[in-house]
């Protein structure tokens, strides 16, 4: 597995060896221990979610507030879609910067995202399937949106046209307006 910076410290993009041949590929999709030694902490997953979502879908930008903040590790197993992962964390010097990252079932790579980022991304191909690990349970009382669209953010999504969004979505406060870690 190769670890790969972004311009976000904390969050890291995981490109795994993938052996293939005539009969197909393999590679180790997850490996604790490595993991654990490429973020540099434990990291204990509590749960997995998988969505499929179509071409133009956006959903997010998510997040949870402690006690149940979540950091995941996602991936895309089917298509492609464009990951956005914002710091919101109030004491860090990246605060309000945000890293976009292509995952695909063609690349295999992963995100890793840590607990006090929100969380989205744009579903590019016709159809994709997204599946993540997270740090801690869903909580519905703590989750909270960012508006996709928030011109302080200012996040360049590869669209080519007005996405699909959830009612949630379309009510996602501005970046300076939500609360922030």
């Amino acid at each position: 597995m190769k670890i790969i910076d972004t311009a976000i410290p904390d969050v890291k993009i995981l490109e795994p060896t993938v052996f293939a041949d005539e009969r197909g590929f393999f590679f180790e999709s997850f490996n604790q221990k490595r993991f654990d030694e490429a973020i540099g902490r434990k990291v204990e997953f509590v749960q997995d979610n998988h969505s499929r979502s179509a071409k133009g879908v956006l959903r997010g930008l998510h997040y949870q507030l402690p006690p149940f903040a979540q950091g995941k590790l996602v991936r895309c197993i089917l298509g492609e879609v464009y990951d956005i992962a914002v710091d919101i964390r109030l004491s860090s010097p990246t605060l309000g910067q945000w890293v976009g990252v292509m995952l695909s079932a063609d690349n295999k790579c992963q995100l890793w995202i840590p607990e006090g980022f929100a969380h989205g991304f744009l579903t590019i191909s016709d159809t994709a399937e997204f599946v993540y690990k997270t740090t801690n349970y869903y909580s519905p009382e703590s989750e909270h949106c960012i508006a996709w669209n928030d011109k302080n953010l200012d996040i360049m999504w590869p669209l080519q046209e007005e996405p699909v969004l959830s009612k949630k979505d379309m009510l996602g406060k501005k970046f300076n307006e939500s609360i922030l870690l």
